[in-house]
């Protein structure tokens, strides 16, 4: 079984209100490509994953106005995907949803959130309070895009949990001037790692109720990631994995970089950044599996279009993947029987 966490960038602009795909020549929301160069580029991309469960970060919104699920189920049927079927949980106003894509001959899978009140670990469509500041004041913590909680069982009868995460970004948005942007750039940094927090209290619920878990999606952050990290001293993905004599999650993507630091390091994000003419790349998402499913584990790939041969030697799917989104897939392939 293959399941993959892919950030599709601002995939709900390649469809109207009613979920019907908007294949022309008007621009997409990705820089200099147009929606029909997005969605063959995601039909590429998609198909060459011949995943089971995708869980899409920024998938479409869908709310009163907007159908998500039906905008992914008509992309999965004109892309003639196994993965068919869409599911979302707690939708959000930010136009960025959480969702799964998923074979139902394969897998059957429910929106379960659950929660244990707001000084431990709420419902992630709920508030979590914490000190961020130190100041002796709780501070009100929420999710602008809430957790995908799922219960998930395979057809060969495997059963699971799954959380699909997009946590908060660190960057600045909207600060002007050096002082401004160090004050927002801490503030967001506090509200990724209280998420974190929040997230990982989660996840040890399930692990100490012996359930297996996967944590997957777009964290924002990783070992090493910026200079913030040395003030908090951690990275909110460490907190997520679980440190000292905490039961931890696994990625072998997330302990190369926790361990390394400097030198190669593995990516799954690509952003051109103007005012210094280049790339940058970076960890940022991750598929994370409890200890029970570590035997089952078999490989985790990042189809990154240079660093992956295989994505580099096809051509169409080297070029689809550049032109898809921002992000690259991140894979896991799981034995799914009992």
């Amino acid at each position: 079984m293959r399941i993959a966490t892919y950030n599709v960038e601002w995939m709900g602009n390649l469809f109207d209100d009613e979920g019907a795909l908007l294949a022309d020549d008007r621009w997409s929301g990705r820089r200099d490509v147009t929606r029909i160069q997005q969605i063959e580029a995601l039909g590429i991309v998609f198909t060459a994953l011949d995943a089971d469960a995708v869980m899409i970060i920024e998938a479409p919104d869908g709310h009163r106005r907007r159908d998500g699920v039906a905008a992914l189920e008509t992309f999965a049927a004109w892309a003639g995907l196994r993965a068919r079927t869409a599911l979302m949980g707690f939708v959000n106003d930010t136009q960025q949803e959480i969702a799964l894509l998923y074979d139902p001959d394969v897998l059957t899978a429910r929106h379960d959130p659950v929660g244990d009140g707001a000084e431990v670990a709420p419902r992630f469509d709920g508030v979590f309070e914490i000190d961020l500041d130190i100041d002796s004041t709780l501070d009100q913590v929420r999710w602008s895009k809430p957790p995908l909680e799922l219960s998930v069982e395979t057809h060969a009868g495997l059963a699971f949990r799954m959380i699909g995460v997009h946590a908060k970004s660190k960057a600045p948005h909207g600060a002007r001037g050096k002082a401004a942007i160090m004050r927002a750039a801490i503030a967001n940094r506090r509200k990724q790692l209280a998420q974190c927090i929040w997230l990982r209290r989660r996840v040890e619920q399930h692990l100490e109720a012996g359930e297996p878990l996967i944590v997957l999606g777009d964290f924002n952050d990783g070992p090493g990631l910026d200079e913030y990290e040395k003030l908090f001293g951690r990275s909110g993905v460490e907190i997520v994995i679980g440190e000292g004599e905490q039961i931890q999650l696994y990625d072998p993507n997330a302990e190369m970089a926790r361990e390394r630091r400097i030198g190669v390091m593995p990516a799954s994000a690509r952003f051109w950044m103007d005012h210094e003419q280049r790339w940058m790349q970076t960890l940022l998402d991750y598929v994370m599996i409890s200890p029970d499913l570590r035997r089952r584990a078999r490989r985790w790939r990042i189809w990154h279009p240079f660093d992956d041969r295989q994505c580099y030697d096809r051509i169409e799917l080297r070029e689809a993947l550049l032109l898809a989104s921002d992000h690259f897939p991140v894979t896991l392939d799981l034995e799914a029987g009992p």
